[in-house]
């Protein structure tokens, strides 16, 4: 017997939780509206927790400097003042209008049925570039996100990339791993000066103009034990290995969204200056949204999706006021 899709209901559904979506459920919370949030990858956080969650912010006004993770985390507390919804790790698929209120479906066939969608997804949907070597692994030793830090504590890491993701983990898990091992297939790494340098000072064991060749272990079990480096002369090295971290960065794209009937240019949707997009109770905010003069920004991502949904508010009720006052005017 096939099972039926879910339904859940809500007053708005956020499609991103990146800071734009997550600071939108806030305040649709504090406009009185019922949250749900969308996103493809299996945390909160968007790009911020999947390429940088290390990083030092600091563009958002008053914070001087805040770790990426911090940030996010302080983002997630301020949103669930209100208990919104979170259906992480699936992606939105569809959209259609049933009665006037937009109805979206998600690739778990989550049907979830909203007074309005407002659409937060960043650079789009990122699909990890692969890893050409032991891409059955994936899920059983290999991944190409870092969700909680502690579960590689006492373990042998390899970590592949040259990029700022990648020396953020090898920063970040010299400390927590057993042992943790950068490959990097060119000689020079593009991410940040002061990261390589602590990384080259600490204890992780670089390899550069060197390639994974193959991963080995009990499949079955999800045990892995080894793998096999092989540097551009040919020369191979065998590392013990607990687990493997890809971190060679995304290719982002619109995905299932560019079906949806949207007007887009490019790889953004276009919106007015309320964040709506061509169609009903459809709106945009943060870098999806284009609009003449747009800044792309995270400190203009979280402006517009306040916007968006005060007029969302209006839009659900025509009896609220789009203005309603500032937090502090309440409790």
């Amino acid at each position: 017997m096939t099972a039926l899709p879910s339904v859940v209901e809500a007053d708005v559904v956020i499609v991103g939780a990146g800071p734009t979506g997550l600071y939108g459920a806030y305040y649709a919370g504090f406009r009185g509206l019922s949250t749900v949030v969308v996103d493809v990858l299996p945390q909160a956080g968007g790009q911020v927790m999947a390429l940088y969650p290390e990083k030092q912010i600091r563009d958002v006004a008053a914070l001087p400097s805040i770790r990426g993770r911090d940030f996010v985390a302080s983002l997630v507390e301020q949103a669930n003042t209100y208990s919104p919804t979170y259906l992480l790790g699936r992606q939105a698929v569809s959209l259609e209008h049933i009665g006037g209120s937009p109805v979206v479906t998600l690739d778990d066939d989550t049907v979830v049925r909203a007074g309005a969608v407002v659409i937060t997804a960043g650079i789009g949907t990122p699909t990890p570039r692969p890893l050409e070597a032991g891409g059955e692994w994936l899920g059983r030793g290999l991944s190409y996100f870092v969700v909680d830090p502690e579960q590689h504590a006492d373990r042998n890491v390899m970590i592949v990339g040259g990029g700022d993701s990648a020396l953020d983990w090898a920063d970040a898990l010299a400390s927590i791993a057993k042992s943790v091992t950068l490959v990097h297939r060119r000689s020079a790494f593009r991410g940040h000066a002061a990261t390589l340098e602590r990384v080259r000072s600490g204890s992780t064991v670089i390899h550069t103009d060197t390639e994974v060749a193959a991963l080995h272990g009990d499949l079955t079990a999800g045990v892995l034990e080894k793998v096999t480096l092989r540097s551009k002369s040919g020369d191979e090295t065998v590392v013990p290995t607990d687990h493997v971290i890809a971190a060679l960065g995304f290719i982002s794209d619109l995905g299932p969204l560019r079906e949806w009937g949207i007007e887009l240019t490019g790889r953004s949707i276009l919106v007015d200056r309320a964040g709506r997009t061509n169609l009903p109770r459809v709106y945009a905010a943060g870098d999806v949204s284009d609009y003449d003069g747009k800044v792309k920004l995270m400190s203009v991502g979280f402006g517009e999706v306040a916007i968006a949904m005060n007029h969302v508010a209006v839009d659900l009720d025509p009896d609220l006021v789009l203005f309603p006052g500032h937090s502090t005017d309440g409790a």
